[in-house]
């Protein structure tokens, strides 16, 4: 069954792919965006470069899903041999930057909000098209947290197949010194701060997390950067290494770090506790949707806008999360239609469920 808001949606998606809209820099893909909800009579709210609307019977007395995706992209990848802004379709795919992560993802839900715009349904409606969530920025998502009312469940579209991610891992990034004392490397002086620093790299290696989570398994942790010295002939008096955890609802960040610090010999600096892992609560009502209407559940290894979300989330919509940030970037048609008819009927189902 092909909606009547399909073609629309595939219109918009071309349009939107045409516009440049790398993170911090949405704001004419907002335009768009903004313009094509005032061109069907629905008033927007446009905080920044995120735009808001809500369904027609809005009731503050109901309770509210949020319905969300992103219109920022990464910047196109040097492999590219298409034009990232000149959208294309071949053989059912559609071709440019966007496409993919989130684009599709977003004019299905688009497309799913305005299937059920006018109908005075058990459930308010609101639709977030929201920036700056490639790069998890502070103009994004966490910025229009004070606008919305309660939420009982935010789906977030990101490219899954249409698979629901119930549980997400949260990103820790930590600042390490070790410190050591100078000396001249000709002579036995001085304590190398790189030789200290062996010791926490070896173990970061291979250590292994306390608690594991039922759908993520283990936190991760990798060392990603180091710095130390300045000339050959100096014994560097500190080390500078940079710690990138992937961390499972099995812990808060503030946990995780307290777990670690202990162990190794570096000050360690959190760069940020802002991007939290997330599960669905086992008792929260979607999952009985997702048994009913077969839909896989998994726990998905990357972040996205779920992390910045103080209510229960799930990550769902059409495309492949392997052709993200990819060159020649681009998501079936086929998947786009089918994604919002999977969309409405989740609504529908949980509509029922109430």
């Amino acid at each position: 069954m092909t909606s009547p808001d399909y073609h629309a949606a595939i219109d918009l998606l071309k349009e939107l792919i045409k516009t440049p809209s790398f993170s911090k820099e949405e704001d004419q893909t907002a335009e768009i965006l903004n313009n094509f909800f005032l061109k069907r009579k629905i008033p927007v709210v446009r905080s920044q470069n995120n735009i808001l609307v809500k369904n027609k019977f809005f009731d503050d007395s109901k309770p509210t899903i949020l319905l969300n995706s992103h219109h920022d992209t990464v910047k196109p990848n040097s492999g590219y041999t298409r034009d990232p802004f000149n959208p294309q379709v071949d053989l059912g795919k559609l071709y440019g930057l966007g496409s993919n992560d989130a684009g599709g993802c977003l004019v299905a839900l688009i497309a799913t909000f305005l299937h059920f715009y006018d109908q005075d349904c058990s459930y308010n409606l609101i639709l977030a098209a929201t920036a700056e969530e490639e790069i998890s920025g502070k103009n994004g998502v966490e910025s229009i947290l004070n606008l919305l009312p309660k939420i009982d469940l935010a789906i977030v579209g990101e490219p899954t197949q249409m698979e629901a991610a119930v549980a997400e891992k949260g990103l820790l990034v930590v600042d390490a010194t070790v410190k050591g004392k100078a000396g001249h490397a000709a002579r036995e002086e001085g304590v190398n701060a790189i030789y200290e620093a062996l010791d926490d790299l070896l173990f970061i290696q291979n250590y292994q997390f306390e608690r594991e989570s039922r759908y993520l398994g283990k936190t991760k942790i990798t060392a990603t950067l180091i710095q130390a010295g300045t000339q050959h002939n100096v014994i560097p008096d500190s080390c500078n290494y940079t710690l990138d955890v992937r961390v499972t609802d099995a812990y808060s960040l503030e946990e995780a770090l307290e777990e670690i610090t202990p162990k190794l010999k570096a000050n360690l600096v959190p760069r940020s506790l802002r991007l939290n892992s997330s599960k669905i609560p086992d008792n929260h009502r979607i999952l009985k949707v997702l048994k009913t209407l077969n839909i896989s559940q998994y726990g998905s290894p990357t972040l996205s806008d779920q992390a910045l979300m103080p209510f229960p989330s799930l990550k769902i919509g059409p495309g492949d999360s392997a052709r993200s940030h990819s060159a020649d970037e681009f998501i079936y048609l086929s998947e786009i239609e089918s994604g919002i008819n999977s969309y409405i009927k989740l609504l529908n189902q949980y509509f029922q469920t109430a």
